[in-house]
């Protein structure tokens, strides 16, 4: 699977580590920023990974910040985008398995490295049930 990661400067270091994380299970990442702690801000970094996966360049893309709010605030106003903010494996099979998520969202100041990997995997490993949860994410493209 190809992932899209991007991070600000609250969530370049484990961006950094999560890249080398991501490519050991198997899957190629493609950093779209930022590439340094040096403030940057936020959406345009955003904007990026959300333009990778709704032009299909990807296959998911992950968003980190210091909290995770303010990069899925700015995904989730993207149609086709279904960005979720994840603080532990369970949320972050949840997003996948009953929401389709195509975006996974963290905060890098909330989150030890060890749980950010748990999650990451199990988002990476986990599809979508489909089912009753279809109809569900039909919805959403009417909003």
């Amino acid at each position: 699977m190809k992932i899209a990661i991007g991070a600000d400067h609250g969530g370049f270091e484990l961006k950094e580590g999560l890249k080398a994380f991501i490519t050991a299970l198997g899957h190629t990442v493609s950093d779209v920023g930022c590439y340094s702690p040096d403030s940057v801000h936020y959406p345009e970094i955003g904007k990026k990974v959300v333009q990778a996966v709704l032009g299909k360049g990807v296959d998911r893309g992950i968003l980190i910040c210091g909290t995770g709010i303010g990069m899925s605030m700015m995904a989730n106003r993207y149609k086709g985008i279904r960005a979720a903010l994840c603080h532990d494996g369970y949320t972050a099979r949840m997003s996948r398995e009953h929401n389709d998520a195509n975006v996974l969202c963290m905060g890098a100041r909330v989150l030890g490295v060890g749980v950010a990997e748990d999650m990451v995997r199990i988002w990476l490993n986990t599809e979508f049930a489909g089912g009753r949860h279809a109809c569900r994410i039909a919805m959403l493209e009417d909003l």
